[in-house]
């Protein structure tokens, strides 16, 4: 785990899509280290809001906003509603995703493609603009770090399951190293965590309750990691620890 020196913690951070999954374990895990937190959720309010709950029993300070990142006023009342109850950004944390279901490229349709790459891809550009926009120096901000959660299906393409999922992670690996460069002096660092078969509720919600047991023999470890597992990393990367890592892709798998 991180060490944190709270004398560092300087402002907020936005976790999207924190009302479940890795979103609500990089929320929690954030919100227990100090961090004001600002859980971002589409529709499950009553999710985000117990997620809330825990990180302000456990001694931390957040709040739950409503928001789709695929609408760019959403995005902008997102920040705005953040910056004003929390304070200062100082982190985000692009997590908000969606799959698309489990279909081979043959049998997607226009609709799913168009919402799925909405989500993933204009969602994530759109939070990082607003988050650059607050934190580099250029525009008075003190820095800070953003990390998107990416996908090792970007690296093995998905066949047979979700090429085009995969494709929209392909285009958040390249969109991470381009930001990072691209703003690496105004005090911003990007980067990127790339899980592979995590234990969270996303496969059943895509018609495949048993696809972490079937694929569990692929893995090099033998297991399915868990979400507090690829928590540790995203903490990693927004932490000082980190303060030299940028453009990176990090890939937690297990060695698959």
């Amino acid at each position: 785990m991180a060490v944190w020196n709270k004398e560092k913690i300087s402002g907020s951070i936005i976790v999207t899509g924190a009302s479940r999954g890795i979103g609500a374990a990089v929320a929690r895990l954030v919100g227990a280290h100090g961090f004001p937190v600002a859980v971002n959720f589409t529709s499950a309010e009553a999710a985000a809001q117990e997620v809330v709950s825990q990180i302000v029993a456990s001694g931390g300070r957040a709040i739950a906003v409503q928001a789709d990142v695929a609408r760019e006023k959403d995005v902008i009342r997102l920040f705005e509603t953040t910056t004003r109850e929390l304070g200062p950004l100082q982190g985000l944390v692009n997590n908000a995703g969606i799959t698309g279901g489990f279909a081979r490229v043959e049998a997607v349709d226009a609709k799913a493609l168009t919402r799925m790459l909405a989500v993933n891809v204009i969602g994530t550009i759109l939070c990082s603009r607003e988050a650059v926009r607050r934190m580099s120096l250029c525009h008075g901000g003190t820095g800070g770090a953003i990390v998107n959660i990416s996908s090792l299906a970007a690296r093995t393409g998905g066949a047979g399951e979700w090429v085009h999922y995969a494709a929209s992670k392909g285009a958040i690996d390249s969109f991470t190293i381009g930001l990072a460069r691209e703003v690496a002096h105004e005090g911003i660092r990007v980067n990127a965590v790339a899980p592979g078969l995590i234990e969270t509720d996303l496969h059943a919600a895509n018609g495949a309750p048993d696809r972490v047991e079937r694929l569990r023999p692929s893995i090099p470890m033998q297991r399915a990691g868990t979400a507090n597992e690829v928590a540790e990393g995203v903490l990693w990367l927004l932490s000082s620890a980190a303060s030299y890592t940028t453009g990176t892709i990090l890939e937690i798998g297990g060695g698959r």
